[in-house]
């Protein structure tokens, strides 16, 4: 029996059925089982054979690819990655998609389609790899010393860090990737305008996490904003990571801001969780709560690490809830997490931003 993975290609571009064809039927353990340039098609292909994993297309004739993604979720869950369209529109399409179960984002321009591919190949696949071992679902609200990681330390001042202004404000820092746009859905629309101060880092690419956060800030009591340089972490208030961008985690004074600059990708990401727990570990101390959820890879472990050992209460969710138990899976195998807890108890943890020592307690 075959252990490859069968991919299914929506869309009604013939440029992006050919080349995604050919990238992936040339990738090991990947065979593209189908190319279909619309919904009705591909269900008529999936008739006689079913997808491990679905490569979709937002704008397509006959039937649009959020109304198939919705149709999909309820009948048959089915790990679907999004091809979208770099533009404002498209990401603001995407976001709903990814409301509704899609697990990651392939993004394509509009122009020199072909060599973007073709370019993004070693993406694109470790993209599909990971949605072939992630579980979609549909999130209802409920009735040894840490290694230095690559390319960080351009982005951190190694002098000696001066005394903190003493402070007991909580902060709360978050990393997640592949399942965290449904997860932090979850999460924020759970909480109060009461909410500590929440600072994220979501792996997303650029243009998109501006239309996430307007997203979420819709439908949420806490406001939700992509951040910007210099913006004040405050409470009721959740700030995102902009794609592409680096943010770290600032001190000015007794109070808490962010800074968002360009660098180098750091556990092949911009923005790195790595980076903003890093950051959080030196300017916020045991005054953090850090808080790694679903995702591929390790990016966010060394950093959870070494907010760890700053005396940050740290916290993992569990491989249950998780679309991937990849990224706190890491975490927790470098000694790096206090607490394993799933997604639904995340709401009230971040409410009472417990210190370690009272979290021991709960």
């Amino acid at each position: 029996m075959s252990n490859e993975i069968k991919v299914l290609i929506v869309d009604d571009s013939a440029v992006v059925r050919q080349v995604l064809t050919d990238l992936l039927n040339g990738a090991a353990g990947l065979k593209v089982i189908g190319a279909a340039p619309d919904p009705i098609f591909a269900m008529k292909r999936m008739e006689i054979e079913w997808p491990d994993v679905i490569v979709l297309d937002i704008e397509m004739p006959r039937m649009d690819g959020v109304t198939f993604l919705k149709k999909l979720m309820v009948e048959r869950p089915t790990p679907v990655v999004i091809c979208s369209t770099l533009t404002e529109k498209g990401a603001e399409i995407t976001m709903q998609a990814m409301s509704s179960g899609a697990v990651d984002i392939i993004t394509k321009p509009k122009v020199n389609l072909r060599y973007f591919l073709q370019e993004s190949k070693t993406a694109i696949i470790d993209i599909i790899k990971a949605a072939a071992v992630s579980r979609p679902r549909s999130i209802k609200p409920p009735t040894a010393a840490p290694g230095r990681v690559a390319g960080a330390d351009n982005l951190f001042n190694t002098a000696p860090l001066k005394p903190m202004m003493q402070t007991t404000d909580r902060v709360i820092v978050i990393g997640t990737s592949t399942g965290g746009t449904q997860a932090l859905e979850y999460l924020f629309t759970q909480l109060p305008r009461t909410a500590p101060p929440i600072v994220v880092v979501q792996h997303m690419p650029e243009h998109f996490t501006a239309a996430f956060a307007k997203r979420l800030d819709g439908i949420c009591q806490v406001t939700v904003k992509e951040a910007a340089q210099h913006d004040r972490a405050l409470p009721g208030v959740v700030l995102i990571a902009p794609g592409g961008k680096h943010m770290l985690l600032q001190r000015s004074g007794a109070q808490y801001q962010v800074e968002v600059r360009d660098g180098p990708l750091v556990s092949r990401h911009r923005p790195s969780v790595d980076v903003l727990f890093r950051s959080s570990a030196q300017s916020a101390g045991a005054n953090a709560v850090g808080i790694i959820l679903t995702g591929m890879g390790d990016d966010g472990a060394h950093g959870m690490k070494e907010m760890h050992d700053a005396g940050a209460l740290t916290i993992a969710q569990d491989e249950a809830s998780c679309v991937v138990y990849g990224m706190p899976k890491e975490a927790v195998k470098l000694g790096a997490v206090d607490g394993i807890l799933p997604l639904s108890a995340i709401p009230q943890l971040i409410m009472q931003a417990p210190t370690r020592a009272l979290f021991k307690k709960l």
